[in-house]
């Protein structure tokens, strides 16, 4: 049987990047993104709605991410589903998250702030970090705040 896990997002980020590092030294940025959707509904009137989705990137890539992204930034993700499960207080919890394999930048170097030696002078890098593929993660890459993560930490 086919089957293909695929994710393709363009958002806002609903906080700044947490980034912090695995056992292993491997970085991972958290952060979540609103997605919208704008429709008209049956009775015509132009409606919208939000998606917040949680990501995760992991290596090099998470660490660009947390140096030049920040809460409002526009963002391409590139990634797939994973879904986790955990027991809290003896009740079972999941999610369905995001984990990133690629992002692009959406907004020109002069419109981000902060610094990291841009110039301005012209559009962001696009594409993949200059990294190499040997610091991705793995295929099922590690678990991110498996047995942890309690909701109330959502930005909604």
């Amino acid at each position: 049987m086919a089957s293909l896990n695929k994710v393709l997002l363009i958002g806002n980020l609903t906080r700044d990047p947490e980034v912090r590092y695995l056992p292993s030294g491997d970085p991972i940025a958290e952060f979540s993104v609103a997605v919208n959707r704008r429709y008209k509904s049956k009775q015509g009137e132009d409606r919208e709605e939000v998606c917040f989705v949680r990501v995760s990137m992991f290596g090099k890539r998470g660490e660009v991410i947390g140096r030049y992204f920040k809460k409002g930034s526009p963002i391409f993700i590139e990634g797939r589903l994973r879904f986790e499960e955990w027991e809290k207080d003896g009740k079972k919890q999941s999610r369905l998250s995001v984990v990133a394999e690629n992002f692009e930048f959406m907004e020109s170097a002069r419109g981000r702030s902060g610094g990291g030696g841009e110039t301005g002078d012209g559009p962001a890098p696009r594409g993949r970090p200059a990294v190499d593929e040997g610091d991705a993660p793995p295929a099922d890459g590690p678990p991110a705040a498996k047995g942890g993560g309690d909701e109330d930490d959502l930005p909604f």
